[in-house]
């Protein structure tokens, strides 16, 4: 793969302590993009071996033709417009600004692990010259690399080749149209703790920044706290120091929406979920929204996050989800995938629930395009009892219009998609000067648009428009309407985006 004409030659640099898994992650990188590599391991000397054989780190004077010599093949691949990757303990932060300085077209990758878990790898290790015993002096040099780095952060917590999917996705090497789903966990893959936790009602708070935009994703429930562009506020959200309520921003797994009394047959067995809408006698958006959620991956643009959905009474399955944010130039992008990891086949739906916000006191005024043929009529209990043509009814929101009084609670389908792929819903600010555009890509049937006329906050009450990308309606664990059964060790993807815009000249653009 040559690099492009005019573009910096890229080059990925793998760095973290030995026994982070430097050399097979870059071995599965260089394999994924078709790209040479070389481990740093190959550059050191006789000498140098054999004396860290003995159980002596080496000195800076030791480690200064060592990276000499990386640097010298880096500069080579560069020089033959190579793309490449290469490992480098690169422990301090002089280290890495030598490799990096100079070479523009450098991406760094960061392995971060525990020192306990990587003691136990180390000393699980066989016939290699570095001694656990060196492990202390390594994390006693160790500058973990700053912001201003850029680097991109991954958890060693998790299988390999799950380490690589997160890392091509936050280094934009990932194929868009790739299967995106992780790989099942496995049993070899420790869980340890990476993340400190917060003492804040959502936990940490992991930051997104790209040019004017900004987003925050929170640990509790992997949720999105806040998303803006050029200082303007996208979504109705909720502060750092403030609990979720209303499902801002929620990932709804393994259902979106509600399951009727809670009760669903599944291949030949009757299960009862937790009743968490008592007042509606249903089991509402799912099992995952009050459990913390645990960093796999983290840039400057983007971060992934995921979780282990464990058997339990209701959902006796067990899967592997995770949910990736980026920030692109063209606006937020959010991937949510899930892996049967289990033995049996299990039911699933997802959505996520966030509230968007064009700055009016109440949505009234705000122009609605929903581009859908049909929507699902409800009973009381606001489970679906039908599908009806919008067309001639006041759910008619293909053409933009204010949304005035109407209270809307709503779920469309029939979406019609532009040539990539996606539907389009726009909410956009009266003026029709400005707004924004929340996408609905692979994996989303349905879209559910909710004024938040019954929000338990009056105050919130019609202050912005949920729209809720679903890959299934309400009650599909009970109809079977868009419900996904996923095999074992099958997966599930689901894309959606945010997309603010301004008019110049008569045209949206960015």
């Amino acid at each position: 793969m040559p690099a492009e004409a005019g573009q910096p030659t890229p080059l990925i640099l793998v760095v973290g302590v030995s026994g982070s898994g430097k050399t097979t992650v870059a071995g599965l990188l260089a394999d994924r993009l078709g790209w040479p590599h070389r481990d740093a391991d190959e550059f050191h000397s006789p000498a140098d071996r054999a004396k860290m054989a003995a159980g002596h780190p080496l000195t800076d004077a030791d480690r200064a033709p060592w990276l000499a010599a990386i640097g010298a093949w880096m500069d080579q691949e560069a020089a033959a417009h190579r793309p490449a990757v290469v490992t480098c303990s690169a422990l301090k932060r002089s280290y890495r600004d030598r490799l990096l300085h100079g070479r523009p077209g450098v991406r760094l990758l960061y392995l971060h692990g525990t020192r306990e878990l990587i003691r136990a790898r180390l000393e699980a290790r066989h016939g290699h010259f570095f001694p656990a015993a060196l492990l202390d002096s390594q994390f006693a040099d160790l500058q973990e690399p700053q912001p201003d780095e850029h680097p991109v952060v991954v958890e060693i917590d998790q299988p390999p080749r799950a380490v690589v999917a997160a890392a091509l996705s936050l280094l934009g090497l990932a194929d868009p149209a790739a299967p995106s789903a992780p790989s099942a966990p496995s049993e070899e893959a420790p869980v340890s703790e990476q993340t400190p936790r917060s003492a804040g009602p959502t936990g940490e708070q992991w930051e997104l920044r790209r040019g004017g935009q900004r987003a925050v994703v929170v640990e509790l429930g992997g949720a999105l706290r806040h998303y803006e562009a050029d200082g303007v506020p996208l979504l109705d959200g909720f502060a750092a120091d403030e609990p979720v309520t209303s499902g801002r921003g929620q990932l709804l797994v393994p259902w979106p929406n509600r399951v009727g009394g809670g009760r669903y047959r599944f291949d030949g067995a009757d299960l009862q979920l937790p009743l968490s809408e008592p007042e509606r006698h249903n089991a509402i958006h799912g099992l995952l929204r009050w459990v913390p959620w645990r960093l796999l991956a983290r840039s400057d643009e983007g971060v992934r996050v995921g979780t282990t959905l464990h058997p339990q009474p209701g959902y006796p399955f067990l899967l592997e989800v995770s949910a990736e944010y980026r920030l692109t130039d063209d606006g937020l992008e959010v991937l949510v995938s899930a892996v049967n990891a289990g033995t049996a086949r299990a039911p699933y739906g997802v959505g996520q629930h966030p509230y968007l916000t064009v700055g009016t006191d109440l949505v009234d005024t705000a122009l609605l395009t929903v581009p859908a043929g049909h929507r699902l009529t409800t009973d009381d209990e606001g489970l679906p009892t039908g599908e009806e043509p919008v067309e001639g009814t006041q759910y008619d929101f293909r053409t933009a219009r204010p949304i005035g009084g109407m209270a809307l609670d709503t779920a469309f389908t029939g979406l019609e998609r532009d040539g990539a792929g996606r539907a389009v819903v726009r909410l956009a600010h009266p003026s029709g000067q400005r707004g924004t555009d929340l996408w609905l890509g692979e994996g989303t049937g349905y879209v559910q648009v909710y004024t938040g006329d019954t929000l338990g906050q009056p105050e919130r009450r019609r202050r912005g428009v949920a729209v809720e990308a679903m890959s299934c309606p309400a009650d599909a664990f009970r109809t079977g309407t868009g419900l996904t059964v996923l095999e074992p060790g099958a997966g599930h993807v689901l894309r959606w985006g945010l997309r603010p815009w301004v008019t110049l000249g008569g045209a949206a653009i960015r």
